[in-house]
């Protein structure tokens, strides 16, 4: 069975018709002093259940009392189906005083739920998520199905890596797509402060197709833009897996030279064009 968060309702009627099992979608309650209560809607539950949804914002809390009543309803094994998994980003100390909230955050989901998958975690200075997290998890991959999407979309494709993290997804989607590729170099200097090096490549008719895993502000993906225009590219097509968007990017990306962006639907947002539900039941499906 699928047990749904608020924001994972459409993944588990996507997963939930991909495997074949029931769906639920509980009931909860803020008090007015912003307290939350869970209620599933049945006398008791299969011995294996998953909830579906990404822990953004408040939501771990209601992963935490869902997986308690599942619990109390009968579930001895309980899942977490994140398409977006959160609070990865701060995966170092980078000033003294910082904590290492990935760490924490891991530690805290490993305590409530006994695996997890998710779609392309931000790995950048961990190996794999068993450094953070002490349950199995499950890391799917998106570059299927955005192969998928440039080759029926964009004719010559040249793949773009904004910087030396995006590599491994910009390195698989091209695999797939038979298509070139080339790997620009990034410095971040905070949130909003972004350089991005310029292409060293003859374009020849190609379209360049920006990859990254994640578009929050969105200054890396333009200034990839900006240094790809000004190198006398087609206007670059971008692309991201995890459609954060914590500014108002796709009217900045096309004003900086971009022809738009697209976003697989790990989190739903009016630019998701590339469906990743296929990859994520294939994965699910034995754990349930």
């Amino acid at each position: 069975m699928l047990i749904a968060l608020p924001d994972g309702v459409e993944h588990a009627k996507r997963l939930a018709q991909r495997i074949e099992c029931d769906l639920v979608i509980p009931e909860l309650h803020q008090f007015p002093d912003g307290e939350v209560c869970v209620r599933i809607d049945r006398d008791a539950l299969p011995s294996d259940v998953a909830i579906v949804g990404n822990l953004t914002h408040d939501s771990f809390l209601e992963v935490a009392f869902l997986a308690g009543t599942a619990r109390d309803l009968g579930a001895t094994r309980v899942g977490l189906i994140a398409p977006y998994l959160a609070y990865m980003r701060q995966d170092n100390r980078f000033r003294p005083g910082e904590g290492v909230t990935a760490q924490y955050f891991g530690k805290l989901v490993s305590s409530v739920v006994d695996w997890m998958a998710t779609v392309d975690p931000h790995l950048h200075r961990y190996d794999s998520l068993t450094t953070v997290y002490s349950i199995p998890t499950t890391v799917v991959r998106s570059a299927s199905s955005i192969a998928a999407w440039v080759s029926a979309e964009v004719t010559r494709p040249l793949l773009v890596g904004p910087d030396a993290e995006s590599v491994q997804w910009v390195s698989a989607v091209a695999e797939r797509c038979k298509a070139p590729f080339v790997i620009l170099e990034k410095t971040r200097r905070g949130d909003r402060d972004v350089s991005v090096s310029a292409p060293d490549y003859a374009f020849d008719g190609h379209t360049p197709i920006i990859i990254d895993d994640i578009v929050s502000t969105g200054r890396t993906m333009l200034e990839a833009t900006r240094q790809l225009r000004a190198a006398g590219s087609a206007p670059p097509m971008c692309i991201a897996i995890h459609a954060v968007f914590a500014d108002a990017v796709g009217d900045e990306l096309v004003a900086a030279g971009a022809s738009g962006i697209v976003t697989c639907n790990t989190i739903l947002h009016a630019s998701n064009r590339i469906c990743v539900a296929d990859s994520l039941a294939d994965a699910v499906r034995p754990l349930l």
